[in-house]
């Protein structure tokens, strides 16, 4: 039967090689070294006479899964370092999977690696919803005894930024209200931090900037057909990179690790060095 039909057989062939040159390049994707990225955004309010401030924004850590490890991970640290931030944001989903069993295994992988971080003015984060899922507590604990400060639905003075950190609306754990809050109480040109980009139609006009992960950019995004899965209740309006709607900017990082397949394709892992301050 299939020697009647060659041109089947060839085709089938070559669907066959193409999925595994995809395979392969998708492989080498998700295991590279991520591609640092730049942009400069003014802050309405920013201190009169205070320099701009460097933001390294990460996420998407999920230590434990295919492609993050120990060594990978203090790669990375050491990538960030060598770019000299002054603050340090890490948005959430430092855990793989969703069980206590795999953030207790690697919870102390985590804290020895993301000790490594180096920046004046610290390291801030808040929990995805892979770590809701797993065990918030142990990961909030193994992020403390990194020297990173770990907030939910809250808000941090961090020189002239005014930074709130709302909880993963993913995961249901999100109270931009409170956090709003929190974050009139402070002084110095306001940012928004979460885990997943949802948030962002809710923000208010006085803070403008919202530093995101969770998408993965779609982490294997195909030419024609785009993204494979966007986990946004608004699709790709807010899957990758910077969004601008108005005086409302939202960026949302590509991450480091992956979810489900230790596969990347057309969304390299990346971390963004943002300029902050006035025009």
């Amino acid at each position: 039967m299939i020697r009647r039909h060659p041109l089947l057989v060839s085709l089938l062939i070559l669907v066959l090689a193409a999925g595994s040159v995809l395979t392969v390049l998708a492989w080498r994707e998700a295991h590279r070294d991520p591609v640092i990225r730049r942009a400069s955004i003014p802050l309405p309010g920013w201190p009169a006479g205070r320099p701009p401030v460097t933001v390294a924004l990460a996420s998407d850590i999920h230590i434990g899964g295919g492609a993050m490890d120990g060594a990978r991970l203090d790669r990375i640290v050491a990538q960030i370092n060598a770019a000299a931030p002054d603050l340090i944001v890490l948005a959430g989903d430092f855990i793989d999977g969703h069980d206590a069993e795999t953030a207790r295994d690697n919870a102390p992988v985590l804290t020895q690696a993301l000790r490594g971080l180096r920046a004046p003015l610290g390291a801030i984060a808040v929990l995805g919803n892979h770590d809701h899922d797993s065990d918030p507590a142990r990961i909030a604990a193994a992020l403390a005894a990194a020297n990173i400060s770990v907030l939910d639905n809250a808000a941090t003075q961090r020189g002239p930024l005014a930074i709130g950190v709302v909880g993963d609306a993913y995961s249901g754990n999100d109270d931009l209200p409170v956090t709003l809050r929190a974050l009139a109480r402070l002084d110095g040109a306001r940012l928004l931090v979460t885990h997943s980009p949802d948030i962002a139609p809710d923000m208010p006009a006085d803070a403008s900037l919202l530093l995101a992960g969770h998408t993965h950019c779609g982490q294997i995004v195909l030419p024609l057909l785009g993204a494979l899965w966007v986990p946004s209740r608004f699709g790709d309006r807010y899957r990758c990179g910077i969004v601008r709607e108005g005086a409302r900017t939202v960026l949302t990082t590509a991450g480091l690790g992956t979810s489900l397949l230790p596969l990347r394709y057309g969304a390299p892992p990346d971390v963004w060095l943002l300029r902050l301050g006035t025009d």
